[in-house]
Order: C-alpha cells, then structure tokens, then sequence
C-alpha cells in the first residue's frame, strides 16, 4: 500500500497508476466512498497517457481513522501534502461532491501555482446549507437525517443512501445490485467518528471566498435530477462566482453520473482536457 505521513502524523492512502511521465489527474471522492470510486476514470485516463492519483480521505477507506482534525480545512491540507510529497505540478484536479469541497478548499488554502485545471462534478460548493444569505440551500434538518441514519444503522443507511444517489427511484432507472453493494463495502471501510465529522465538513463548509481564488480553466459538471446535492445551490451558483467556468448540465442526471453516465462523463472530461 503507497501512503504519505501528513504532519499531524495521519496515514493517507493513495493510488497511483499510469505513466510517471504523463500529466497528473488527482481525484478527489465523495462522501463516505473512497478512492476506489474513481476507478474506472484513472485506468482511462492512465490509458490516454495521464498519471493517475487518487487518494483515501483521512478517515475513509483504508487511510488512518482519527478523532480529530476530520474537517474541510484539513482536507485541503491532505491534499496538499499528497501533492507536495510526489512533487507534482502541472495538475488536472477533479473533484467529486464532498471532494469537489476538497480541491476548492485546497485552492482556497494553497494556491493554484501547482494547478493546470480544475473540474468540479456534482460537488457541495458554494455552500449546501440553507441560511438567510443562502436561502437556496437544503435546511439542517436534512443533514441531521444523515448524521442519524449514518450513527443509527450506518450499514442499513448506506444501503439505502444508493437509490437517491443513483436516481435508481426514478422511472425506467436501469439499477445495478453490484453498483449499490460497492458503495456499500466503500462506505463501511471508513470510520464511523470521521464520516460524521464530515457530514459537518461537507455541508456546512462555506466556499464562496476559495471559489474566488479559481484563476485557471474550470469545469462545471452536475446532473439536473441530482437528489443529494441539488443543482441550484451548487452549480449554478458556483459559475456564479467562478466567471470563466464552463457549466455542462447533464439533463436527468444523479449524483452518481461519474457511474451511471460513465461513458459520457470520461469523455467530456478528456475533451475539456484537451482543450
């Protein structure tokens, strides 16, 4: 197993595939998933000649499970590290949900010296809770669902987090067993103390100040049916604030596109790339 040692001396997994020659892409999951989310993305990718990287978020999968420190601030210092410690530059970073939070907040803390380009799918920010400034975004109750459901019966709630997340409770959803149990077996690799750490991280996270530090080509993607993180508050309000983003919607869309819409979505991603 490849790790790093950050400062606060937590283990974080990482993969890494591909040509050590090629332009790194680095992944960053959502939550409670790990970087195994991306797997079909990096051998794709590596395929086209990209180096590859994905890493575990400390708490999940198979990085260190601590008490402490779960929070976006250091999510983006993780990330940071990881970059640091593999010396790498001219980057292609590509955020998920909670890890689109990741890479803004890491842009946010650290720059974009190292950055080539940006893509968010499906992530949280600019900020998922609603508030008097933010009316648009979902109430704290909604999150506290999460928290309940993920301390309660974590295992049952994973299971049933699968059907909103794909859009498989939608008409003519083509459902796929096998998708649901890896996200299963993903989410219960992590610890319980970190994931409801980063139910706050995730939702109550405000990134409008790290979007406004977006300074190379960045892309939008997010489902319109997205059921975990509605479009509104998120997308389209983040092309808002990051004035030279490329918006795509995919219509009907879930959040789980990276899977659902896999074809389509490696594409689209390769050609804003190449672009």
């Amino acid at each position: 197993m490849a790790t790093i040692t950050t400062k606060d001396g937590t283990n974080i997994f990482y993969k890494d595939w591909g040509s050590k020659d090629g332009q790194p892409i680095i992944f960053s999951h959502g939550w409670p998933l790990s970087a195994d989310a991306w797997d079909a993305q990096m051998v794709f990718f590596a395929n086209q000649g990209f180096r590859t990287i994905a890493h575990d978020r400390r708490s999940h999968g198979r990085s260190d499970q601590v008490w402490y420190n779960n929070t976006m601030d250091q999510y983006g210092d993780d990330l940071a590290e990881l970059i640091e410690q593999l010396d790498l530059h001219d980057i292609i970073l590509i955020g998920h949900s909670t890890g689109g939070g990741e890479v803004t907040r890491y842009v946010g803390r650290h720059g974009t010296s190292r950055v080539a380009k940006i893509a968010l799918i499906g992530a949280v920010p600019p900020l998922m809770l609603k508030t008097e400034a933010n009316p648009g975004g979902l109430p704290i109750d909604a999150f506290d669902g999460i928290r309940k459901g993920t301390y309660d019966n974590r295992s049952q709630f994973f299971r049933d987090l699968t059907t909103p997340f794909y859009g498989y409770n939608r008409a003519g959803a083509a459902i796929s067993e096998g998708i649901r149990e890896e996200f299963w077996r993903q989410g219960m690799m992590g610890g319980l103390k970190g994931q409801l750490d980063s139910i706050r991280a995730f939702s109550e996270s405000d990134f409008h100040q790290d979007l406004k530090a977006f300074d190379k080509p960045t892309l939008v993607l997010h489902g319109d049916d997205d059921q975990i993180v509605p479009i509104g508050a998120a997308a389209l309000s983040t092309v808002q604030i990051v004035k030279h983003a490329v918006l795509k919607v995919y219509e009907g869309a879930d959040h789980g596109l990276t899977q659902t819409h896999q074809d389509r979505f490696n594409a689209d991603l390769l050609d804003f790339i190449n672009a």
